[in-house]
């Protein structure tokens, strides 16, 4: 009897740890879901306290990766070299306030998800009401981004006497809390938040300079990762999940799949 207690504890002890191996297998061969995004971009997507990685984007792609079974991946990259990373295969997409507009044939696109504007900040006790008080102003953007296109497409670029171009927009914010620069054109979303949420005494001013929507970037030759998402995205719309996430971050629901 001894003997055959023995046994059967050896054959316990040899099936446990195989079954730990192929738990630990399945779970390294998980496909991952790697998503690009600007760590300084916050709301859409930035560091927080603790460290973490954290953002409204960022909770979108994670119950998307989810609900695809996939492991997500928050790979944060640098901007102006978001194109070569997405080339490369180090991302999957880019998914961080990317601006749809002027871009509609250069990536495969997920539908727009968020409207946004591209919008003029100041200092509040700067007296700057509008444009026309800009005049021989310096102003300020991401490198890369929308909102320097929007200076250029708008003509600032012949109103300023200089557009400097910075790493993030959390460097533009505080290049003009130090008055190194008069204004900077960006993100309404981000502004707003920053804004908001900042030690900053700023405005935006009524005057905004293009209008334009939010959606999540593919290489075009992958649709086929482009259409999952695109699925999941308008099932989160209809069961509420959009809305909710989108609440828990603007205290409303500010998205557009489904509206």
């Amino acid at each position: 009897m001894k003997k055959f207690f023995a046994l059967a504890l050896a054959a316990t002890m040899l099936v446990v740890p195989f079954a730990g191996c192929s738990a630990q297998t399945e779970e390294e061969t998980k496909e991952q879901f790697v998503v690009g995004f600007d760590a300084e971009f916050p709301p859409m997507g930035f560091i927080a306290e603790d460290g973490s990685y954290t953002g409204f984007d960022l909770d979108l792609a994670a119950e998307v990766a989810s609900r695809l079974g996939m492991e997500f991946v928050a790979q944060p990259i640098d901007w102006d070299s978001k194109d070569m990373e997405l080339a490369s295969g180090n991302i999957d997409c880019i998914w961080n306030g990317f601006t749809m507009t002027g871009r509609e044939d250069a990536y495969a696109w997920t539908s727009a998800y968020m409207n946004n504007a591209q919008v003029i900040v100041v200092a509040a006790d700067s007296g700057v009401t509008s444009l026309d008080d800009l005049n021989s102003a310096v102003f300020c953007a991401q490198r890369d981004s929308s909102g320097l296109a929007a200076i250029y497409e708008a003509g600032l670029d012949v109103l300023a006497t200089d557009v400097v171009e910075v790493d993030t927009y959390l460097n533009a914010m505080m290049q003009l809390g130090a008055n190194g620069v008069d204004a900077i054109v960006m993100d309404e979303i981000v502004a707003r938040y920053e804004i908001e949420n900042s030690d900053y005494d700023f405005i935006v001013l009524d005057q905004s300079l293009a209008p334009e929507e939010y959606g999540v970037g593919f290489a075009l030759d992958n649709t086929e990762l482009r259409d999952q998402v695109q699925a999941t995205l308008e099932e989160m719309a209809a069961d509420g999940t959009l809305a909710r996430i989108s609440t828990e971050w603007f205290g409303t629901d500010i998205t557009t799949i489904g509206q």
